[in-house]
């Protein structure tokens, strides 16, 4: 059993940035690939970006190329997602989830195919 932590949510201006992390217990983080993912009630749950298990591939939903960067530093079981330039579109529950055999792609596009997963950290993009 994975135990995973979402931090580093909350209330931001457009515009602005937050750094999410996902802390595991249970088991070395450093065996799963990392997805970070977002719902809103209403819309379907969206994959935002993965990595890999060694931090050497990441795989990033097009929408968020270029705002949003996805690391891990497996020495801290740990994962992270920085975003910047917020939009209030971004408004969500984003967690993370992982999963040891799943490439990237896999864990980003696919529906709800991750071993674990996290219960969420709010973001909310508001002036």
């Amino acid at each position: 059993q994975v135990q995973l932590v979402e931090s580093g949510g909350g209330l931001v201006q457009p515009g602005g940035s937050l750094r999410l992390s996902c802390s595991a217990s249970g088991h070395p983080l450093k065996d799963y690939a990392i997805g970070w993912f977002r719902q809103t009630p209403g819309k379907e749950r969206e994959g935002v970006a993965c990595i890999d298990k060694n931090g050497d591939e990441t795989y990033y939903i097009d929408s968020f190329k270029g705002r949003f960067t996805i690391s891990r530093d497996n020495s801290k079981s740990a994962g992270n997602l920085q975003m910047d330039s917020l939009y209030p579109e971004d408004t969500a529950l984003y967690f993370c989830a992982v999963d040891p055999l799943l490439s990237t792609q896999e864990l980003c596009t696919l529906a709800s195919v991750w071993s674990y997963r996290g219960q969420g950290t709010q973001v909310t993009v508001s002036s």
